[in-house]
């Protein structure tokens, strides 16, 4: 059997859902204890980013709108396990989700990532935009040619 040390810090990112009429103040709330709690197990925040309040690919709970947060840090699996369980007690979590990253990689290149691949999604995303905005449009005025053609 393997000895894990607890002592190791292991890079990860988490994406937390909160619902959508949470407070800022209870927000914030939120993520001073969860810096707290990885403070207590040695642990070292990076990162926290708000997305902001977004649509959800599938409801949760009758609920389309949640407040999307992504964060890097680096903790040992205490800490993980403590966080989680703080987050499964508080109502206003609708979803998160702890990702192990590559520790090959420093903090720093794993968010630069993260943040290239959100900037070619969106851009791909406004592309999508534009070619359906471009169809409605022709279709639009098609629709309008035969209307005064046929008067």
């Amino acid at each position: 059997m393997q000895h894990v040390n607890a002592d190791l810090l292991r890079p990860y990112e988490v994406v937390v859902l909160l619902h959508p009429d949470t407070p800022l103040e209870e927000q914030k709330e939120i993520f001073r204890r969860n810096k707290t709690t990885l403070a207590t197990f040695k642990g070292k925040f990076h990162t926290l980013e708000t997305w902001g309040k977004r649509n959800l690919a599938n409801p949760i709970n009758k609920l389309r709108k949640a407040h999307y947060f992504h964060a890097t840090f680096e903790a040992n699996p205490q800490a993980i396990a403590e966080i989680e369980r703080i987050m499964r007690i508080n109502e206003k979590v609708l979803r998160f989700m702890h990702t192990r990253l590559d520790e090959r990689l420093p903090l720093t290149k794993h968010t630069e990532i993260f943040r290239k691949g959100l900037l070619e999604s969106a851009t791909r995303e406004r592309e999508r935009e534009a070619k359906a905005q471009a169809r409605r449009n022709a279709a639009q005025a098609a629709s309008q040619n035969r209307h005064s053609d046929g008067m």
